[in-house]
């Protein structure tokens, strides 16, 4: 059965390593988040580095995720000290779950304060598609797909939970997605 691959990316106001209580606010909400997120039913994993540093992901190993890459749009710094981004790659079992993990929660009250955290850039902060499920997505292959969301729109190469597609290609809804249902941005 297919798997579903998510990859999010946003810019940071202020760079990772910046000692400001903004930003350790938003690390403190971070790490409680992708806690809770790894309990969700229908989470299977997501992409860590091999030494755990979360302020190094240029440089980092990343194993089976393959080389670590940004949007073309990202022009921030990459170094430890001037990195200001915020990136998950990650696997669930469907739609449903992925949408209640992410607008549900510890990870809603997170989304309710992106923008005290996150530059409005005008692109999209996610995408999905889908994977054979013994496939594991690249950082390439998230910043590929999100790229082609922004310059083609949703299709089933790549599609946001608002205009979704099954694994077949077919266009689906599920109750409280889309725009009948909850607000999905």
């Amino acid at each position: 059965m297919p798997h579903l691959a998510l990859y999010t990316f946003g810019v940071l106001k202020s760079p990772l390593a910046d000692p400001a209580p903004l930003t350790r606010e938003f690390y403190g909400i971070g790490e409680a988040v992708y806690r809770k997120m790894s309990q969700h039913p229908g989470y299977l994993t997501h992409a860590e580095a091999a030494d755990g540093d979360r302020g190094v992901l240029f440089e980092a190993d990343w194993g089976a995720w393959g080389e670590f890459a940004v949007p073309t749009w990202y022009g921030k710094g990459r170094t430890q000290e001037t990195t200001a981004l915020a990136t998950t790659l990650s696997l669930w079992t469907d739609l449903r779950p992925a949408f209640d993990a992410v607008y549900t929660g510890l990870h809603r009250e997170a989304l309710n304060r992106r923008y005290d955290w996150f530059e409005r850039t005008g692109r999209p902060n996610y995408v999905f598609w889908w994977v054979s499920d013994c496939a594991i997505p690249t950082w390439r292959d998230g910043v590929s797909r999100l790229e082609h969301l922004h310059d083609h729109g949703s299709a089933p190469h790549a599609f946001t939970f608002h205009d979704s597609f099954a694994p077949d290609g077919t266009p689906t809804r599920i109750k409280g997605i889309g725009p009948k249902g909850d607000q999905v941005r």
